[in-house]
């Protein structure tokens, strides 16, 4: 057994991160102001978006898309059930219902078909989630949308690399939105990023963005002169500062030597961990690109009376950190008493969230953290 604990998604900070920030605290700007901005135009490159605004949570991110898209009381929007809280509770947040849809078994992203079954008159949007990185059925879901002249808000948490049929996600609908939190892929402790391809979207949400002001800190106290700003609308203080974008743009930088790392992991799992009782991650499809966030295991119960509880318990025993990607959303309380969801509305959402455990997946992480945790998941099963 190993001697440390490893930490579940610790991520990789270098050197260049830790000089950025430390030049930025030297400079006098610390809120939003060009490192912000550089971490935008970067981000604009690495999607292929068009507009990028960066933001302090992907929380913040989906709020703004929704209310950039004006959904308010009255309305529904579908969201997976196999999710975050996030995802839904910005719906909450806006007045609006959300209306939970199944997940498929071998994805655990958002099924088309139960989308359509959850359709109604109210509903005037659809967030989907690339599930761990994994692409949604997007030619699916998009043809559902434009049916029904629906907008699409794509939840890519897990997804900064992921690719579907050679096209990065958050493009495709009419809004992604991303996360940089402490565990994430890309990295600034916290912070998101919202972007889209229609300027109107960008436009509105980056005013929402800092109290609805119609200039923000860095145009009002720029090199430019003082500008005098206008309160347009009632916003939100959802900005990133430079010194989290400080972080970001060489977590950018590397995101693709990252990737090649995690790959390599996930290839080793999927190698080394065949014939435990356990479901690995389905293959990939042909075109896509997974982004290697979460590598989630499913404990099967036909091979093994360990419970997952019982299995995140012994993995700890054997300071390995795992982490739960999720627990089926609709049965958590609040939504189960506030919308009278019960077991059996959503089973293949209910059966993969009694079971799943992610391991350990970082570019952080040695051959021999690796070899750590292949090796205490073989003697949990022992």
């Amino acid at each position: 057994m190993r001697k440390d604990f490893l930490i579940f998604g610790s991520p990789q900070i270098g050197e260049e991160e830790i000089n950025e920030v430390v030049a930025t605290l030297r400079s006098g700007w610390l809120g939003t102001g060009p490192k912000t901005h550089k971490f935008e135009e970067d981000f604009k490159q690495c999607t292929g978006a068009a507009h990028a605004l960066a933001v302090s949570s992907c929380t913040a991110a989906l709020h703004l898309a929704l209310k950039v898209l004006d959904i308010g009381p009255g309305d529904e929007v579908i969201v997976p059930a196999m999710t975050f809280a996030a995802t839904a509770n910005v719906v909450i947040h806006c007045g609006a219902k959300p209306v939970f849809a199944d997940c498929v078994l071998s994805t655990m992203n958002i099924d088309p078909q139960d989308i359509e079954r959850k359709l109604t008159k109210r509903t005037k949007a659809i967030i989907v989630v690339h599930m761990a990185g994994r692409a949604c059925d997007m030619d699916a879901i998009m043809k559902i949308a434009r049916k029904h002249k629906l907008k699409v808000i794509e939840d890519c948490a897990h997804a900064v690399e992921t690719q579907y049929k050679g096209r990065k996600v958050g493009t495709i609908g009419d809004m992604g939105c991303y996360s940089f939190y402490s565990i994430k892929n890309v990295v600034t402790v916290e912070g998101g990023m919202l972007t889209t391809n229609k300027e109107s979207y960008a436009r509105h949400a980056r005013v929402l963005s800092l109290h609805g002001m119609s200039k923000d800190a860095w145009d009002r106290y720029g090199k430019s002169g003082y500008k005098h700003y206008q309160v347009v609308e009632a916003g939100f203080k959802y900005n990133m500062p430079d010194i989290l974008a400080s972080i970001g743009i060489h977590q950018l930088a590397r995101v693709d030597k990252n990737w090649e790392r995690r790959d390599e992991i996930w290839h080793r799992y999927n190698a080394e961990l065949a014939g435990m009782p356990l479901l690995l991650p389905a293959p990939i499809e042909k075109g896509d690109r997974h982004a290697h966030h979460l590598y989630t295991i499913l404990v099967d119960p036909s091979k093994t009376k360990i419970t997952r509880d019982e299995f995140l318990n012994e993995m700890t025993k054997r300071n390995i950190g795992t982490g739960v990607h999720f627990q089926a959303l609709h049965l958590q309380p609040f939504y189960k008493k506030l919308f009278k969801y019960k077991k059996g509305d959503l089973p293949n959402t209910e059966s993969i969230g009694a079971r799943p455990v992610s391991i350990p997946l970082s570019a952080k992480l040695t051959d021999e953290d690796v070899t750590d945790v292949i090796a205490a998941i073989k003697d949990v099963f022992a």
